[in-house]
This record gives structure tokens, sequence and C-alpha cells, in this order.
């Protein structure tokens, strides 16, 4: 069997709506919903003991891309995530670590005015922990060094932004 994920907020290649995009609060010059997407999945693989879930822009202006979401810890029984569960409503047991905005939880996309459509990667891991050992502060690039030593199989979505 093989690892899906599915949503019904957005389909694979397509533009993300107003609701998914990041608030006015963040200053960056967006007036979306900053909203996380539903997002369901099935066929894990043999051996899965959580999941993590993240989302990166690889074509944001920095040199190292954006992480804009990640989730890790997800209990193996779960497979979903609600509409806007990246505000706080996370599966219990499930830890959201610091993201580029400096912060845990859900930063919506907001690409620079006038650049090209930038990716968004909601990317699902099988995790072959029951929990990763990190906390809340440890950085997204933390979080990816251990998800590669501990991914079983992982799959992805990709959404697309441009102003």
């Amino acid at each position: 069997m093989t690892l899906v994920l599915t949503s019904q907020s957005f389909k694979d290649g397509d533009y993300l709506g107003s609701d998914h995009i990041l608030s006015e609060a963040f200053g960056f010059g967006c007036a979306g919903g900053n909203q996380s997407p539903q997002l369901s999945w099935s066929g894990a693989p043999e051996g899965t003991k959580s999941f993590a879930l993240t989302c990166f822009d690889p074509d944001a202006p920095t040199g190292s891309g954006f992480w804009h979401w990640v989730a890790v810890n997800i209990p193996a029984d779960v497979a979903e995530l609600a509409l806007g569960a990246g505000s706080g409503n996370m599966p219990e047991g499930t830890l959201q670590t610091r993201t580029d905005f400096g912060a845990p939880g859900y930063g919506g996309p907001c690409p620079p005015e006038g650049d090209h459509p930038h990716r968004y990667l909601f990317t699902l891991h099988a995790v072959g922990l029951d929990a990763l050992p990190v906390e809340a502060d440890t950085s997204a690039a933390v979080v990816g060094f251990m998800l590669h030593f501990n991914t079983i199989e992982k799959t992805a979505l990709m959404g697309l932004c441009k102003r």
C-alpha cells in the first residue's frame, strides 16, 4: 500500500484559496485567513509509529526556502487534520514546532508581490518513532534532519500562490 495525502481544501498543483493565505497580522502585506487546509491520508506503511506534516516554500527569496508549518508526533491512529488545525486544534500528542515565522503553528503563504508563483509543499512523513526528540522551539531545519533519518515513507501535495 502507498502513502497518499489528499485535501478537501485544494487539489495537487492548484492555487491555494485566500482562507489559507497569511493574514495581515503578520505584516508581510497579505490579507488572507491564515487557516491551515484540511488534509487526510491513507496507506501508512508497516512500522509507522507517528506522522509528521510540514509545509515548505522552496521558492522563497531566502537562499534556503521558508518553513510555514511543522507538526510532529501526530499519533499513528490519526488520518486527518481538520481545516484550521494549525491554529492549535491539533490531535492530542501532536507537537507543532518553530517555523520561519519564529513560532509554532501554521503561517500561510505570502510570496513577494510580482514574483513568480511559489510552490507550497505539504509533506506527510510516516515516522518510525512514537515521538521525535524535539521541542516546540526546535528549528525546522533540525526537525528536518530528524525526519530524514526516521521517515519510513513520505508523500506530498503542492499548492501554489502568487500575488
